[in-house]
């Protein structure tokens, strides 16, 4: 993966989130020197399988459970502070140590309690199926320039000044939503005041602790969380999340110039699937999408809500590659197809009967679109003990390239299971 070319890299998710990019940034982390996360919140789940031991990691980065690699959230996350240090209470308890290989980036804003009361009355109008935790009030806030970032903390007396107006504001926001729900000032204060000395230590600056890597020629993995179709700018808006998931906010998430990355690498699922609201233009009928839901264990690692299963969409990954500039794909659970005797791919769609090759900009027409299918057949036997792309059943291989042709970009890794071993690098 990394040679003389490439150096710092860019993983993302070519679907609707939940493609498997923990596992694939774990297992990619065991060659990386740094680890970067990009953008999102705690309302990401990356899942990591080592042995018999599941890791779910919210805002620290997959590579974490790598003891040479150096972990960063960078300036395009928004952080919950309380969040942050459970997980590396749990991550020590584990026996992981993280002394000196977790940095946050001075410019990071924070998830602050009255955020996530703002969410909760916001998503009882909207009904748009966030995870509650806060992260577009405080993405709102930030573009409002109205945010608390960690820098702030470094003088507190001023943050907690700040901090009264947010807190005012938020409740009168509160007020006109009709949530009975009030922010507490008090509350807020104790809580800067309990964790900005935990925080302090761990921050820098870390666009410039990268930038230096990279000049040094370090390794670089930038991770990003959910996926394309729920960038703000290029997902199914507004059934969307509040960043930049897709590789342009690679750069500006982790304070690094465009030019520095030279690869990016697409993880997408075999199969398709999306959680909460909006259009999902190849669900599976059932009885189908429950085993697909069954057999791949399709639900939320933050939320635990169930997610909705359909089959490759071939439209939609090409989308994802022209969006992010794939130069790969990263294909996951293959192995929960391995009963299937027929398997679905949708190639294409029709809207309002017209041929239709590419994502429409309205949700509404993605909402309307029929999906147009190819039927492979299936290969019926296990593949989680495959290690090369050989020892794969011929359906299996065939399945993979077609997959590739429709989306126009190489498969580069194959993932047949959980474990850390069950990867074919192709």
């Amino acid at each position: 993966m990394f040679d003389a070319r490439t150096t710092c890299m860019v993983v993302v998710g070519a679907q609707w989130g939940d493609e498997g990019k923990g596992k694939l940034v774990d297992v990619l982390a065991e060659r990386a020197d740094f680890v970067v996360r990009y953008q999102g919140g705690a309302n990401a789940g990356h899942t990591v399988v080592i042995g018999d031991t599941q890791f779910v990691l919210r805002q620290i980065p997959s590579g974490i459970l790598h003891p040479r690699v150096t972990c960063v959230i960078g300036n395009g996350v928004v952080l919950e502070p309380e969040n942050l240090f459970v997980e590396l209470d749990q991550l020590r308890e584990r026996g992981i140590d993280t002394t000196g290989r977790i940095f946050v980036s001075e410019r990071a804003h924070l998830v602050l309690p009255y955020h996530k009361l703002l969410d909760a009355a916001s998503e009882r109008s909207q009904k748009l199926g966030t995870t509650g935790r806060g992260i577009g009030p405080a993405y709102e806030d930030k573009y409002g320039r109205r945010g608390i970032r960690v820098t702030d903390l470094r003088r507190l007396e001023c943050a907690q000044g700040v901090l009264g107006e947010r807190v005012a504001r938020a409740n009168q926001l509160l007020q006109l939503m009709g949530s009975a729900e009030r922010a507490k000032l008090d509350d807020h204060v104790a809580l800067l005041e309990r964790l900005a000395p935990r925080l302090i230590p761990l921050t820098t600056d870390t666009g410039l602790l990268v930038h230096r890597a990279i000049r040094e020629g370090k390794r670089i993995l930038l991770e990003g969380a959910q996926g394309a179709l729920l960038d703000v700018d290029h997902g199914t808006y507004p059934y969307v999340t509040s960043s930049n998931t897709t590789a342009g906010g690679a750069a500006v998430g982790s304070g690094i110039g465009p030019t520095a990355i030279n690869d990016v690498l697409g993880v997408v699922k075999a199969s398709t699937t999306r959680v909460g609201n909006g259009p999902l233009p190849t669900e599976a009928a059932s009885p189908d999408a429950e085993r697909l839901r069954e057999l791949g264990g399709e639900f939320g690692a933050v939320t635990g809500r169930p997610r909705r299963c359909g089959w490759f969409d071939a439209t939609v990954v090409r989308y994802a590659a022209r969006v992010n500039g794939l130069t790969g794909l990263a294909v996951t659970k293959l192995d929960v197809l391995d009963s299937f005797s027929e398997i679905p791919v949708g190639t294409m769609y029709r809207l309002d009967g017209r041929s239709c090759e590419e994502m429409p900009a309205e949700v509404d027409a993605l909402g309307r679109v029929e999906p147009v299918y190819e039927t492979l057949p299936g290969w019926q036997q296990p593949t989680g003990s495959a290690r090369r792309l050989a020892d794969l059943p011929a359906a299996a291989r065939a399945y993979l390239e077609r997959l590739e042709t429709l989306s126009g970009v190489p498969v580069r890794y194959v993932s047949v299971g959980t474990r850390r071993d069950q990867i074919i690098e192709v």
